[in-house]
């Protein structure tokens, strides 16, 4: 309540300013401001910098070695100078990672308009340019021009949906923003695009993983290695998800979720071919 408070003090304070020239023009100076500021961190000998704008991003930067240790420590596991597909990439994090880490030829899927500014920053600040390539468009299992759903628009927000009414626990979304977009099936990449097919692919979604594994089954006949966010209440989404892999051969490793999940039904999934 309190932060409610002093966010909508802090709103009306803005618009208050923005009311005049000057009001607007200091406004202004300050988003570029906030736009250069970065957090610094350092995992596994890996050293990067992440724009940090708001509190969001700031705690997607600090929290970035203990939020997921099984993402880490799936991309410490990868070969040098593979290929791998970050699908629902937000701002960056674990591309620049796996990049940096490993010279991953990475291809960075994220749709949100909020997120690719600070994404393609993110790429830029850590001089990952040549590895990593931002695909901005949603994947699905068809081609399609459908909403994008979004339950917030800040910098680093997660929870949206594409072409869907749902959320990750597959239950009815709060969108507060929308807009129409294409998407296009992980198989179609490769013969339109010329995406070379991924040794590993990380997905996080937040509810469509399943629509979006339905599109790429010749794809995940090549993966080597899949992480993948599951919400095992979401009856659908993780039986289709697991049948989907199956038959493309991959089998369950392990499912973990850090000390951020506890208490929920979401797990990291990793799927490897034996």
């Amino acid at each position: 309540m309190i932060k409610k408070m002093i966010k909508k003090s802090i709103n009306l304070l803005l618009e208050s300013i923005k009311s005049s020239s000057l009001g607007l023009y200091i406004h202004r100076q300050l988003l570029d401001v906030a736009m250069q500021q970065t957090s610094s961190v350092e995992h596994n000998g890996v050293k990067l910098q992440f724009t940090a704008p708001s509190p969001l991003t700031k705690y997607r930067a600090d929290s970035f070695a203990v939020k997921e240790p099984e993402t880490l420590e799936w991309i410490d596991g990868f070969d040098d100078n593979r290929v791998l597909w970050d699908v629902g990439a937000n701002v960056g994090i674990y591309s620049c990672y796996a990049a940096k880490l490993r010279n991953a030829k990475v291809f960075a899927f994220e749709p949100s308009v909020f997120n690719l500014e600070l994404l393609a920053r993110n790429i830029y600040i850590n001089n990952l340019v040549h590895n990593i390539a931002i695909f901005p468009l949603p994947l699905s299992n068809k081609f399609s021009i459908d909403k994008l759903n979004m339950t917030t628009t800040q910098w680093g927000g997660a929870l949206s949906t594409f072409g869907q009414e749902y959320g990750q626990d597959g239950k009815a979304l709060d969108s507060v923003f929308e807009f129409k977009t294409f998407s296009i099936p992980m198989d179609e990449l490769c013969g339109y695009f010329g995406v070379p097919k991924p040794d590993y692919i990380k997905m996080d979604v937040d509810g469509i993983e399943h629509l979006i594994l339905q599109g790429g089954q010749n794809v995940l006949k090549h993966a080597r290695s899949i992480l993948i966010e599951i919400n095992d209440d979401f009856v659908e989404q993780s039986s289709k998800c697991s049948e989907i892999l199956q038959e493309a051969g991959l089998s369950l490793i392990e499912k973990r979720r850090s000390e951020a999940l506890k208490g929920t039904s979401m797990y990291n999934q990793i799927w490897s071919r034996l």
